[in-house]
Order: C-alpha cells, then structure tokens, then sequence
C-alpha cells in the first residue's frame, strides 16, 4: 500500500448543515451497480449507489476514527451529466454538511478540483508512485508499507510535520518512507533548497535526512539572499561537502530531478 502524504483540502468540513433540510427519495440501485435519476431538462443522469459513495468516503476519510458521515442525498446536479452527492459530516469538533460531484462514469469526484473517484479512487496514484517514486528513501525497500513525502523545505506546515514523520518512522520500521522534492513558487527560496538537498542526496542518503532537518529548523534564518550561504553551511554540517553541493545545485540535472519530482506530485 502506498499512501502519499500531503496536507490537502479534499473535502472539507464547511457549508452549511443539511440537517433541517428535506431528504429527497434514495435512488434505486441494483447491487452496487449505478442508478440513474431525471435531470431537471428531461435528460437521464447516471448517481452512484451509497455503496459505491460509501467506499469512496471510507477510502478518503477512514483514517479518522473520530470522523463519521450520513449520506443525506446521491441526485442529479443542476449541471447535466454529474450527479450531487450531499454527505453531513460530524466529528468532535462539530457538524457540518458536504457537498460533491460524481461523473456520469463514476471515475471523477468533483470539489473545487476533479479527483478520482470510485471503490478503490487511489489505486491508479498508488501504482504509479510505486513505479515513478525518484527520492531518496528509508527503511526496508521490501516493506509493506510505503509512504511518499512531497515536501516544501522553506513550507512552515511542512517543517511541523517532519517530527510526527520522524517519531513515525521510529515507531514503526517497517515502512518504507520516500522523500520528493515539491517546491512552490510562492516560496523564495524553495527551488533552490531543492536542489541543495537533492545534490546532498546524491552524495550522501545519511546526509540528507540530515540536511533536510536542519533546514527545517533555520527556516527563520533563511532568506533569499542568504540562501547560497546558509544551505552551503547546513550542508557541511550533515556531513558532506558544502562547496561540492552548491556547485551541483546550479546544474541543469539537478533542475530536471526537480521538474521530475514535482510533475509526479501534481
């Protein structure tokens, strides 16, 4: 199972609460096969079971044990061709009803973005992160698990993630972890932090964890104009040679890794 780990907006909890709304019939299904219901034009529009809707939450928010849903409505969409799906939300923080889109294939949830959708929605990236992963990696290669970091060195919320990464991976060793470099463009110095620990990692994988942490860590230090300056330092500091890693930061093959890394994780 390959999991990637990022901090996403999915689907979140917001909007308004469909508790004090009237709850349309269900659609009648056949097994877990879809049904389909009459567009407002007269149109036939394919809605996915509960089942199939079920699957898809369990898929995406089964992580959470203190996050439950009810399906309120699965009915055609005012936009012809996709069916809404109206979910209520509940977790201890509060309630909260949810609102999205199925494709008239069943292979796309629409929130904000188009999403896979289906049974098993993640199988497709799985496979090929299994396949395309280019990063620098830890633990047994042959693990059970694999879990794929797309990670933003100057990204604050990155760097608040990286000791519950780091208490994970010493609790539980039997997990193969992938790093991949994902540097935004708002941020910067991103890019050039990037390709420091890339180049680190070509020299060194025992240097580049700890290159990575210690970048974390001066996130406040770091600034555009000292970029050059303090990642040579924190480069010499996990062990490597820190002239040696600038150097190969201003080759086009340390730009292409990071092109690489970055289109796997869009």
């Amino acid at each position: 199972m390959v999991r990637k780990l990022a901090v996403a907006s999915l689907l979140v909890i917001a909007g308004m609460s469909a508790m004090g709304q009237q709850q349309p019939a269900k659609p009648k299904t056949v097994g877990g096969a879809s049904a389909s219901g009459t567009h407002h034009n007269g149109s036939e529009t394919p809605l996915p079971s509960e089942e199939m809707v079920n699957a898809f939450l369990q898929q995406t928010f089964g992580y959470d044990p203190q996050l439950t849903w009810k399906i309120v409505s699965i009915k055609p969409s005012k936009a012809e061709g996709l069916a809404e799906v109206n979910v209520q939300m509940s977790s201890p923080q509060g309630q909260g009803g949810q609102k999205f889109f199925v494709s008239a294939d069943g292979k796309h949830a629409v929130v904000g973005d188009i999403i896979p959708f289906g049974k098993h929605p993640f199988e497709a990236a799985r496979l090929e992160l299994q396949k395309k992963v280019t990063g620098p990696a830890r633990g047994p290669a042959n693990a059970p698990v694999m879990i794929v970091e797309f990670s933003d060195l100057q990204c604050p919320h990155c760097k608040e993630a990286n000791p519950t990464i780091e208490r994970l991976l010493k609790e539980e060793p039997n997990i193969h972890f992938v790093f991949q470099n994902f540097p935004l463009p708002m941020h910067n110095w991103a890019q050039k932090a990037a390709m420091y620990a890339d180049c680190t990692a070509q020299l060194s994988n025992e240097a580049f964890w700890k290159f990575i942490a210690s970048v974390y860590e001066a996130q406040a230090e770091i600034t555009a104009e000292n970029t050059d300056q303090k990642l040579t330092e924190l480069a010499d500091k996990a062990g490597v040679k820190g002239p040696d890693v600038a150097a190969c930061s201003t080759q086009s093959e340390a730009q292409a890794h990071i092109e690489v890394s970055v289109n796997l994780g869009k």
